[in-house]
């Protein structure tokens, strides 16, 4: 016997400092997770003003504005009665932190930092915040008065704390943690944590999905549990691309894949399993084992996941992950990336030059593979979601005039034919 438990986690192509279309991206992913009943949500890291935000980041508008965000939604229908899991930059003593801050039902149930900065190689997040060092300290956090006005809270937990609920509870990890040789959900699951969650902002590489999907799995196979993988998606205006990759992992087995490569601008996963079997593979094989000497400050809330009663399930089923081959990444990463710069500087197309030679061969590839993939979306009716989908045929358009002759067109007035 089990308890249905129904979770999701998604991936959303965040833009950097667009606030009022990130807020409709959260609020449409919490649309979908809630139509396919979940109770509890999780979004990408600093997913409210955008990951790529750099030196903003010092400006206290951007904090300005990540609160305003936060309020609209704790005050919009669509949050309630769904645990919503969102990251945004709080300043906390006069420091900048990392922050994902979990609400219910217009109440703010804890703020939980960032332990384990990235600052290798594309990250330089210790520029910007700086790491919580108090390991399973909880401190107190005086709300901006446009939040106290709407919770009715004055101060809410901040710090390393997990949330428990009536029939669970739920830990967190943020992006660089779970890469960390002493990751949280090591501690967490020895404490009983059954559903841990990861926020990431993770950039695409050649071949890291693997490194991804095997630390994840490695990280349930050893005390079981379930495991929730958020992504940002698209390249937020900078020179990387964050390919998504949600999952969920149950006992070291992969049972729901989100797409790597995709021109949506938001991709939910979720899942529906039994949340008991957990519980009997760690108390059976690590209850003796050495804890530390400070237990996880839990923050309890009056809330279920499931419905309360026992019913029987079948157990999961696995699902083979599809990694796609260096082949594919090279020609489908980059493609995602371009379509994603190009909207977002506001031309209409891109000029190729084509000498022949190596460069100018491989860049045509990775365009032709852009305008398949815009192609294919416009075709699946996805259009509205690519903004500017229906013009995006324009770009698939072969060669029809010479860089001289377009540039001739350009000064008698006349409106050339869109070149690629």
């Amino acid at each position: 016997m089990g308890r249905k438990v129904t979770l999701a986690t998604c991936s959303l192509n965040q833009w950097a400092l667009d606030f009022e279309g990130n807020l409709e991206r959260i609020l449409k992913s919490i649309e979908i997770a809630k139509a396919h009943g979940a109770k509890y949500r999780l979004g990408p890291e600093l997913e409210i003003c955008g990951y790529g935000c750099a030196d903003h980041f010092y400006e206290s508008d951007t904090l300005l504005h990540s609160f305003q965000v936060l309020r609209k939604l704790l005050e919009s229908a669509v949050t309630q009665d769904i645990i919503c899991d969102v990251g945004m930059p709080i300043m906390h003593h006069n420091v900048r932190y990392n922050c994902r801050v979990l609400f219910l039902n217009r109440k703010i149930l804890l703020i939980r930092p960032k332990m384990v900065m990235a600052n290798h190689g594309n990250y330089r997040e210790l520029r910007w915040f700086s790491p919580w060092n108090q390991l399973r300290n909880v401190e107190e956090y005086f709300l901006p008065r446009m939040i106290q006005e709407v919770t009715g809270q004055v101060t809410v937990p901040f710090g390393d704390c997990v949330l428990s609920t009536k029939d669970t509870c739920i830990g967190t990890e943020i992006c660089e943690e779970l890469w960390n040789p002493r990751s949280p959900h090591i501690q967490m699951g020895l404490e009983g944590v059954e559903i841990f969650t990861n926020s990431s902002a993770s950039h695409h590489e050649l071949r890291k999905a693997d490194q991804r999907v095997n630390l994840i799995k490695s990280a349930t196979t050893k005390s079981g549990g379930i495991y929730l993988y958020a992504n940002q998606r698209g390249c937020d205006g900078d020179r990387v691309y964050y390919d998504g990759c949600a999952m969920v992992v149950i006992n070291g087995d992969i049972v729901a894949q989100g797409a790597q490569f995709s021109l949506n601008d938001v991709v939910c996963t979720d899942m529906e399993r039994a949340g008991s079997e957990k519980a009997y593979l760690q108390i059976r094989l690590y209850s003796h084992l050495e804890r530390e000497p400070k237990p996880c400050h839990r923050v309890k809330v009056d809330f279920s996941f499931s419905s309360g009663d026992d019913i029987f399930l079948p157990t999961h089923q696995p699902i083979t992950w599809h990694f796609h081959t260096p082949e594919e990444e090279i020609s489908l990463g980059p493609a995602c990336w371009l379509w994603d710069y190009l909207r977002r500087s506001g031309q209409a197309g891109f000029l190729l030059p084509l000498s022949g030679g190596v460069d100018s061969s491989s860049t045509a590839c990775i365009v032709h593979s852009m305008c398949t993939l815009l192609c294919q979306a416009v075709k699946d009716g996805n259009g509205k979601s690519l903004w500017g989908g229906l013009w995006a045929f324009s770009l698939c358009q072969p060669i029809t005039c010479t860089k001289k002759r377009y540039i001739t067109q350009q000064r008698k007035g006349k409106k050339p034919k869109s070149i690629i």
